[in-house]
């Protein structure tokens, strides 16, 4: 598929619910979000059907989300029932808070799962429950150790960079590539959700001035700890991180940078969400229904349609930096 400025869409991100284990700060309120009822999420029968439609319309890579995707019950089995239904298949990925990882690292690996990336913005227990809401930062690490042990390679590591809260530990976690294969990559603060309110970099009741720090001064933070950073090839994936390894690193350092230099030209995904809305982009607005056409009987080429519909839509770019309060909870759309 390619949409109406040439780029070619091949990878989908699935939200598998809507529900999760952490109430990350920047995610979704403390008290959480409602959960869509259970009749609202789409069947894994019928997230398969949806899922062979999109292998026949151009889909070749899928990233497993959530929420968090190993809340939802049998989402193990899902691995490998996916495996098997689109063989031909070049990435299956998953995001995880890793909360959940340890015990099923090795069965998902078994099932058919490639790689992780798991979610991870510092490495204190206090601060990790001040944002998370919950006192899970063990759990995490051993996740992280059972997917290394997995051989869930690359096991990337996603961290939400935020001025005023994790800046005094980027070096800290960079330095998580010195000896393992970790790839830990720091992803700019977006305005959706209660990070959004208000726009670019306004607090999210963390306490500090404002919350938004670019890429390109995370590195300069870590080069200075480091020192120089050398540029680094992808360890996997076709994602739209920067990369660069320090002297010496097993690992690699990745930046993802929506906002200071946003990489909209290359996109090459789209997003469905758990309650079968197909998203052209992570700060879209609008939405294409596949649940209501796929109850109501709908046939394979109907279906089809509606991927062609969204790739169609799909932005030049995104506008995050014009907030606007219908954009969905972070936790919704999947990330």
């Amino acid at each position: 598929m390619r949409d109406a400025i040439g780029r070619e869409i091949n990878y989908l991100r699935v939200s598998l619910t809507d529900r999760c284990n952490l109430r990350c700060r920047y995610c979704m309120p403390p008290e959480g979000v409602v959960p869509k009822a259970h009749r609202d999420i789409l069947s894994y029968e019928e997230l398969l059907r949806v899922l062979r439609v999109a292998a026949r319309a151009g889909i070749t890579r899928i990233r497993l989300t959530g929420g968090e995707p190993l809340v939802r019950k049998e989402v193990v089995a899902f691995v490998g029932e996916l495996r098997r239904a689109l063989p031909g298949l070049t990435d299956l990925a998953m995001t995880t808070n890793a909360v959940r990882l340890a015990p099923v690292a090795q069965e998902l690996k078994r099932q058919g799962l490639d790689r992780v990336n798991i979610s991870l913005d510092t490495l204190r227990p206090e601060r990790f429950a001040a944002i998370t809401g919950r006192a899970e930062l063990p759990a995490v690490l051993r996740g992280i150790d059972a997917a290394l042990a997995a051989g869930l390679h690359p096991v990337k590591l996603n961290v939400v960079a935020i001025r005023g809260f994790n800046d005094d530990e980027f070096a800290d976690l960079a330095r998580l590539t010195l000896d393992r294969p970790l790839h830990v990559r720091f992803i700019e603060l977006m305005p959706l959700g209660p990070a959004g309110e208000g726009g670019k970099g306004q607090p999210f009741g963390l306490g500090q001035a404002g919350g938004f720090i670019s890429g390109a001064a995370v590195r300069n933070i870590i080069a200075r700890e480091l020192g120089p950073l050398a540029p680094a090839g992808s360890p996997g994936g076709s994602g739209p991180a920067k990369y660069y390894r320090a002297a010496g690193a097993q690992g690699t350092l990745g930046f993802i940078t929506p906002l200071s230099e946003h990489f909209c030209g290359a996109c090459n995904r789209l997003r469905l969400s758990a309650d079968g809305q197909l998203e052209p982009c992570l700060a879209a607005i609008v939405q294409f229904d596949l649940r209501g056409p796929l109850r109501a009987g709908a046939g394979d080429e109907e279906l089809l349609a509606v991927f062609a519909a969204a790739v169609a839509a799909k932005p030049r770019r995104h506008h995050m930096e014009e907030a606007d309060e219908r954009w969905r909870q972070m936790s919704r759309i999947g990330g």
